[in-house]
């Protein structure tokens, strides 16, 4: 395997594991403050699961980007194309953003959902509230995706 195809392949582990990293915290975090509302107020399922469910989409974000990257190169199907050490680190650098900005927007993700979770077992009427407010960290995910995504596509 040439280095390029290596640097490559790694950058789409980087975006898959880093994003998922910070994707399984968030989720796993909200869960816990989820679990803890519903020992007392189990009606509130729904809401907590959508809370609890929104930092997972970073996690997609890497898996999408990996996935493509992937795909590109022909690793999937086996007729891999040749890259150089350039080519190849450029798609390694391209695969940061999405890695790296969904690690931290994941995490800080459900520690809103936390938070919110906690709102919403005072108050459900504001959980319409609660998701705008976990969402919006969101946007800096979806800022990175972008970047990455059309970063590895067009390279």
């Amino acid at each position: 395997m040439e280095m390029g195809n290596f640097y490559a392949i790694l950058g789409a582990a980087i975006a898959v594991f880093v994003s998922g990293i910070g994707s399984a915290i968030g989720v796993g975090r909200a869960g816990q403050a989820s679990a803890a509302l519903l020992g007392k107020q189990p009606n509130k399922f729904g809401s907590c699961l959508t809370l609890q469910l929104l930092p997972s989409t970073q996690g997609l974000y890497g898996f999408v980007v990996g996935f493509m990257l992937l795909n590109s190169l022909g690793a999937l199907s086996g007729n891999m194309t040749p890259l150089t050490d350039a080519e190849g680190l450029v798609l390694l650098a391209y695969c940061f953003p999405v890695a790296l900005v969904g690690l931290g927007s994941a995490i800080m993700q459900g520690n809103v959902a936390i938070g919110c979770v906690g709102l919403v077992g005072k108050q459900e009427k504001i959980f319409g509230k609660a998701i705008v407010m976990v969402i919006l960290v969101e946007i800096f995910a979806v800022f990175a995706f972008i970047i990455s995504l059309l970063g590895v596509i067009n390279a």
